[in-house]
């Protein structure tokens, strides 16, 4: 996780893992996906509250879009011939 707070919706470029769960800041969306344990120990404490400051973010940031619309239509990837 980086350093800096996490900007959620901010840009297409952010991803990172917190053990084996990654994180990827989109425009529109946050995804993430794969697997993370918290254990009862520090790790898990630490895990845990990177796992909060993403998700405290995304809300802060839904919170603040005053032109939040219901829901948005997330439209399907394009597959495309491998130029190689």
């Amino acid at each position: 996780m980086p350093t800096q707070p996490f900007m959620a919706y901010e840009n297409e470029v952010d991803s990172f893992l917190i053990d084996d769960l990654t994180v990827e800041n989109r425009l529109d969306r946050i995804s993430i996906y794969g697997s993370l344990e918290l254990t009862k120990d520090r790790h898990g404490l630490e895990s845990a509250l990177k796992l909060k400051r993403i998700i405290d973010a995304s809300i802060d940031a839904l919170k603040r879009d005053k032109t939040l619309p219901d829901q948005i239509t997330i439209k399907a990837s394009q597959s495309v011939q491998n130029p190689f």
